[in-house]
């Protein structure tokens, strides 16, 4: 177990909040960000993401109570619209959260693992990194750019003990997402569709977060690890 304490953003529901509990129940010193500073575990501080001064001053304010060993870069967000009528606000405010804020958070925390000879950050990418999704421009193109990102930050850091992962999972059944996934026909849609016959679990992914956490593999780092129930490999 590495000896410090993990960062989870975006930890007040949904894969955040199986991350956070997660972590903690296998003994874990996590603090969780989000927006309202309410989290599933753990401690938990207000944070915007997009805000690099919020997180700059939050790395700083967990840094000051003990040594940093992880990050767990969750924070995001969804928002579908046609390609064709996309504000580029919009386009820039998905990026913004899910990619932008994947690098500051990496950059801010780079000093405090450095300091404790070396840490893990995993990035939650997706498996739409490599697909085309209709209505769906700007969320693609930011967890693409999220593999982008752990790959070049992989290499620049390995020589100081930093280990970077991406996780892309497929179709998790979360509160947010419930109804959507749980219609009849986008349920019949999915067993016929994605192998596995169902969605993921928010404490899937959990779960692997957890397990890349205890064995602790650097040499494992610059991957995408797709969690999709072979949805992405079916054809």
């Amino acid at each position: 177990m590495p000896d410090g304490q993990i960062i989870v953003s975006g930890a007040s529901r949904g894969i955040g909040a199986a991350i956070a509990l997660d972590l903690a129940g296998r003994g874990y010193t996590v603090v969780g960000l989000s927006r309202s500073g309410n989290v599933a575990a753990g401690r938990g501080i207000a944070c915007d993401m997009t805000s690099e001064t919020a997180v700059r001053d939050s790395f700083a304010k967990i840094a000051a109570g003990g040594a940093v060993a992880g990050l767990i870069n969750n924070a995001g967000m969804h928002i579908a619209s046609p390609s064709a009528e996309l504000p580029t606000e919009e386009f820039e405010q998905v990026m913004a959260l899910n990619a932008t804020s994947v690098m500051v958070a990496a950059r801010e925390v780079y000093p405090h693992l450095k300091a404790n000879g070396g840490g893990t950050i995993v990035n939650i990418g997706s498996f739409f990194d490599k697909s085309g999704v209709a209505e769906n421009l700007a969320y693609c193109a930011s967890k693409a750019a999220v593999g982008a990102i752990t790959r070049c930050l992989a290499v620049e850091w390995a020589g100081v003990g930093i280990q970077v992962l991406n996780v892309a999972p497929g179709y998790i059944e979360t509160d947010l997402n419930r109804d959507f996934l749980t219609n009849d026909k986008v349920a019949a849609w999915i067993k016929k569709r994605v192998p596995a016959g169902r969605p993921g679990a928010p404490e899937e992914v959990a779960r692997l977060i957890g397990a890349i956490l205890d064995e602790r593999i650097p040499f494992l780092t610059g991957e995408t690890i797709y969690l999709d129930g072979g949805h992405g490999i079916n054809h």
